[in-house]
């Protein structure tokens, strides 16, 4: 399994570009990759999209920086050697979406998978079949269980703000280890108990 975070200039994957990728590799927890790059000629910035990475227009935008191009090229290259390149993470299409489309803009062909398995569903099965109501956000109707949601639940505080994509990997790592497997994974969570067991 490929845990992935992709942070990006904004969420359209046709107008937006990737500014960092962080991935786990689950099958070797120790095996990560992250990297950085500037914005694609063109790209959009969607106001807030900085906020929540920490990035700033500069640094995103600077030129001495590694294309888009160059840097999902260094990831699939990275990637090759799994067994298994499913991917997973928190809100999963968005990433996957974004890579491709980068993909798509490099000229590189597309080889990962688009079945994906996801933090929200797998913590939202997880509550059911422990008799739990997964929560709801009552103004908009809809399930509450954000990533942060998922950590609370899984006994690890709110992920940092401003995050990056490693941390966002390895945040949906471990949820992923401890759902799954009733198990910690990585060491920057183990003081963190699982509050199931």
């Amino acid at each position: 399994m490929l845990v992935i975070d992709i942070e990006g200039s904004g969420t359209e994957y046709q107008k937006h570009s990737i500014v960092s990728i962080g991935a786990i590799d689950m099958e070797n927890s120790e095996r990560q990759f992250y990297g950085e790059c500037r914005i694609w000629d063109g790209a959009h910035i969607m106001e807030g999209a900085l906020e929540v990475n920490g990035f700033t227009e500069a640094e995103i935008t600077d030129p001495a920086k590694k294309s888009e191009a160059d840097l999902v090229k260094e990831f699939i290259e990275w990637t090759e050697e799994m067994s298994d390149r499913t991917l997973a993470g928190q809100n999963v299409s968005y990433d996957r979406d974004m890579l491709k489309a980068a993909s798509e803009r490099a000229g590189l062909p597309w080889n990962l998978a688009y079945r994906s398995i996801d933090t929200h569903s797998l913590c939202w099965m997880h509550m059911v079949k422990r008799g739990l109501v997964p929560p709801i956000d009552p103004q908009h109707k809809r399930s509450a269980l954000n990533l942060d949601a998922i950590l609370n639940y899984c006994g690890i505080p709110d992920e940092p703000t401003p995050h990056n994509a490693l941390t966002g990997a390895k945040s949906h790592a471990e949820v992923i280890s401890r759902l799954l497997d009733d198990k910690k994974l990585l060491p920057e969570f183990a003081s963190f108990e699982i509050p199931w067991l």
